[in-house]
């Protein structure tokens, strides 16, 4: 379940960033189509130019999840040796038992870390577009055209 609802926010992510993108450009004083072309684009590289921002580009991958805190399995055997130990019961079942609970607790933990990530990525790039989108329709307004 954990895996499905990271992939959804991932997809999502995706559509709200690819329609942050859309705008839509009207020559408000009668601008011809190869005038309207040429101003879109130079309005498209000024708007690079002020925000490091091109969605024409492909958005750089999401960093590689940091890595985990060793010693989970080490200190889960650990722990359980000595709950085993305190309880009278054999200690080398009790560290294999606990070995197992702390890689098991140490994966959790490398998903939790890629999962918020990966929020942080999808938020800046999503903040980047809105950046550029600015940027582009304040040049293309300052040449006569209404974006929305």
């Amino acid at each position: 379940m954990h895996k499905s609802l990271s992939a959804s926010l991932v997809a999502l992510a995706c559509l709200i960033s690819g329609s942050a993108l859309a705008q839509y450009v009207y020559p408000a004083k009668g601008q011809s189509a190869e005038q309207q072309k040429k101003d879109e684009y130079e309005c498209h590289s000024w708007a690079v130019g002020q925000t490091g921002v091109d969605p024409t580009k492909p958005a750089a991958p999401a960093p590689a999840p940091a890595p985990a805190p060793t010693g989970g399995r080490v200190r889960g055997a650990a722990v359980g040796a000595t709950v085993a130990a305190i309880t009278d019961n054999d200690v080398g079942k009790g560290a294999a038992a606990g070995a197992v609970g702390g890689a098991a607790a140490q994966r959790g933990q490398r998903r939790q870390q890629a999962a918020a990530q990966q929020q942080q990525a999808t938020a800046q790039t999503q903040g980047n577009s809105a950046a550029y989108n600015q940027a582009r329709a304040a040049c293309l307004s300052g040449r006569g055209y209404s974006v929305k």
